[in-house]
């Protein structure tokens, strides 16, 4: 009910506008980093933990697969933290992305007006 609240002032614009000039961090660089350096633990080993192959887990540290839902729950089993804390890592890096993507098959997409 809050939030309804807080929404019904008028504050969803600045909400729903507020674009970031720095691209968040990607989860994958986090577990690496954070956990797997800090743990001195290698892929392989994070990987056979975590019941994924090891092209997969050095994809995702090496930022080039996004964290699924999937993985987001053995992350969150294995490091005791939320799934929620790596789906929104996650999210803020497609938020960026799709803000920042200026392709040219986005030229066709009109208006809808709203009544």
């Amino acid at each position: 009910m809050a939030i309804k609240k807080f929404l019904d002032k008028g504050l969803e614009a600045v909400i729903m506008t507020r674009k970031r000039n720095r691209k968040p961090t990607h989860p994958g660089y986090f577990f690496k980093v954070d956990v797997l350096a800090a743990n001195n633990v290698s892929i392989s080993e994070a990987a056979r933990t975590l019941g994924v192959s090891r092209k997969h887990l050095s994809a995702f540290v090496n930022e080039k697969v996004p964290c699924s839902r999937d993985l987001a729950k053995r992350l969150a089993l294995a490091t005791e933290t939320s799934i929620a804390s790596w789906l929104s890592m996650q999210a803020a890096v497609d938020v960026w992305e799709a803000e920042h993507d200026d392709s040219a098959h986005y030229d066709a997409v009109g208006k809808i007006a709203f009544g």
